[in-house]
């Protein structure tokens, strides 16, 4: 448990943080207990909407601010990802050493390796599946590659580290794309289009005046915005599972995530499918591909009054459901 190893680091006294000035705490996820730090200190510095979400209501500050007297660091799971938040993080606290919390999961064994002949690393503390170090170093002693900057993958599409599929398009999204039919509904929600693959396809149908890109992570929608440029765009830094449009959209199309962490969690798919349903027009259509193995069909059914999978390979299928059901089945 992270909180266990924070608790750790400053028992140890690893961390140099002075007493006063913001503490960047980059990347927790919802969940997180931070209450060992203080709370009027701490700046959660995340793009993940659910996350701002979580500690915006448990009163932590979202917003960057200026002039920070240390950071704390959870690592995601995304190597590059990793770097780009290590060299960020030094840039803001120039002068304190930055606590790293990881678990093995996360790569931080592998992680330590690469940072020892970059600074200075603390002693290393191991708790709860985990480790946590303090580390310090000058900007300039970084790698230039270690940055969020945006790097094109091909075909005119540009990703960066942190985002789902950055080396370029997912192969569930290519299968949905190739049956795609070549006329959609006027309004159309792309749900969780991290950097626009299907949406730029969307844009190139018949027949769409308006698209909502709907995208939780705020680094896939600046690669969004940077990939596509239309006036029927909008875009929308929002949790797809409370989006609500300003009026029905008649097409929805979803690669949805299937993961929390590293375990397949099917009711992330469940919950895209219940959202898809409350924003559509009464004929609508929704367009979605899934991994074979995870159990929607259940919550299809209650969900629409039609499906069919139209494709599958050996990992994905995809499935096309019409006119959704206005009242939730009995016992939802």
């Amino acid at each position: 448990m992270r909180s266990a190893r924070l608790e750790l680091a400053l028992d140890s006294g690893i961390w140099p943080l002075s007493a006063e000035g913001k503490i960047a705490v980059f990347r927790p996820v919802a969940g997180d207990d931070l209450s060992a730090l203080p709370r009027e200190r701490v700046v959660v510095l995340t793009g993940f909407r659910p996350d701002i979400e979580h500690f915006a209501a448990r009163g932590y500050a979202v917003t960057p601010e200026p002039g920070y007297a240390g950071a704390l660091i959870c690592l995601p799971r995304g190597r590059d990802h990793a770097r780009a938040l290590i060299a960020e993080a030094i840039a803001l606290v120039p002068q304190g050493a930055l606590l790293i919390d990881g678990a093995k999961t996360d790569g931080v064994e592998s992680l330590i390796k690469e940072l020892r002949p970059l600074g200075t690393l603390s002693e290393i503390l191991s708790k709860a599946h985990g480790k946590i170090f303090a580390f310090a170093a000058r900007p300039d002693a970084l790698p230039a590659g270690w940055s969020l900057k945006q790097r094109p993958v091909g075909d005119g599409f540009v990703t960066c580290p942190g985002v789902f599929s950055a080396d370029g398009p997912d192969p569930g999204s290519e299968l949905l794309l190739s049956v795609l039919p070549e006329k959609l509904g006027p309004k159309v929600a792309d749900l969780g289009a991290g950097w626009g693959y299907l949406s730029r396809a969307v844009l190139q149908r018949e027949g769409v005046k308006r698209l909502d890109l709907v995208e939780a992570e705020a680094l896939a929608l600046d690669c969004a915005r940077a990939n596509l440029s239309d006036e029927r765009l909008r875009f929308h830094h929002a949790d797809a599972l409370s989006f609500r449009p300003e009026s029905l959209v008649e097409t929805v199309v979803m690669n949805p995530p299937f993961h929390t962490g590293r375990s397949a969690d099917p009711a992330l798919g469940i919950g895209f499918i219940r959202a898809a349903r409350k924003i559509m027009a009464p004929d609508g259509v929704l367009w979605m591909v899934a991994n074979r193995h995870l159990p929607y069909d259940e919550a299809l059914t209650e969900a629409f009054q039609s499906y069919e999978t139209v494709t599958q390979t050996s990992a994905f299928r995809v499935i096309r459901a019409i006119k959704p059901r206005r009242v939730p089945a009995k016992g939802r």
